[in-house]
């Protein structure tokens, strides 16, 4: 598995040097969405909300990593590079946390992220923020929930990705799939971080296959792609590495994580019958 994220890493890398000039697959983006014509909107290479899983199912360690490995891959020399290599050499962020249908908290508002400065304050906002913890699981409240951000970021992307991670499947608010296909048909990406450092456990409903889950229910637009994480030590370069295949807005050749083309190799309602087998509701 080392070997993998390493991988990994050598593909962030290649997006990076492809923004140099390198031969990698162009944008599979539509430019129209790069010619948006929001008046005095701010033209960047990336509108990015970074979707936080913070479930109770997240034990409070994880949650600590998992904060850590973003402020780490924002204030990154690779995450920076990329940064500068862009047309715009700029991009906004947002990030928010979420659980059940009823709680998104938006941790750090839009900002413009340009260079080491305003990377670093992003990093600082998140790592000032209070941690918190709530009940149930729903990816696809988050994505409803980060879908209208970008209405009001007063930024111009040529892209707009939401990047969810989390460590559970979706129990609790509307299906996923026909929720990420209403998210889908707005132009948006959505990339996945999912987090498998646990053995499948009933009290807290996890999955095995929690990566092919995300796989096939929760990703999809263009050039979407899972970066999984099954060692705490894979935190940071796992985000990173994200990250900054984001802001390249390439992908590879051979993506690091192909979207399945066929029928779910897992259902997608996993989540919802394994809580209604122990829960009855």
């Amino acid at each position: 598995m080392r070997g993998r994220i390493a991988i990994f890493a050598i593909v962030a890398a290649a997006a990076v040097a492809a923004l140099a000039g390198l031969s990698l697959a162009a944008p599979n983006t539509p430019q129209l969405l790069a010619q948006r014509g929001e008046a005095g909107a701010i033209g960047v290479d990336a509108e990015v909300v970074l979707a936080v899983d913070v479930s109770y199912s997240m034990d409070p360690e994880e949650q600590a990593l998992q904060r850590e490995g973003y402020m780490a891959a924002l204030t990154s020399r690779e995450f920076l590079q990329a940064l500068k290599q862009g047309m715009h050499g700029r991009i906004a962020l947002t990030y928010f946390e979420w659980a059940g249908s009823h709680h998104q908290q938006i941790i750090v508002p839009w900002q413009l992220i340009d260079g080491p400065e305003s990377a670093d304050s992003f990093a600082a906002d998140i790592g000032r923020a209070r941690y918190s913890r709530a009940s149930r699981t729903s990816i696809s409240s988050a994505l409803l929930f980060a879908a209208p951000l970008f209405e009001g970021s007063g930024f111009r992307g040529v892209r707009r990705v939401i990047d969810v991670s989390g460590d559970g499947v979706n129990n609790n608010g509307p299906l996923i799939v026909p929720t990420r296909d209403e998210v889908l048909a707005k132009g948006f990406t959505i990339n996945g971080l999912p987090i498998l450092l646990k053995r499948p456990n009933a009290s807290t409903l996890d999955i095995e296959q929690l990566d092919v889950y995300y796989e096939d229910c929760v990703i999809g637009g263009p050039g979407a792609f899972v970066v999984p994480i099954r060692e705490r030590e894979q935190f940071k370069e796992a985000i990173r590495t994200k990250l900054v295949l984001e802001i390249a807005g390439r992908t590879p050749e051979r993506r690091i994580v192909p979207v399945s083309a066929a029928a779910p190799r897992i259902s997608c309602t996993i989540g919802e019958r394994l809580w209604q087998e122990r829960w009855g509701n």
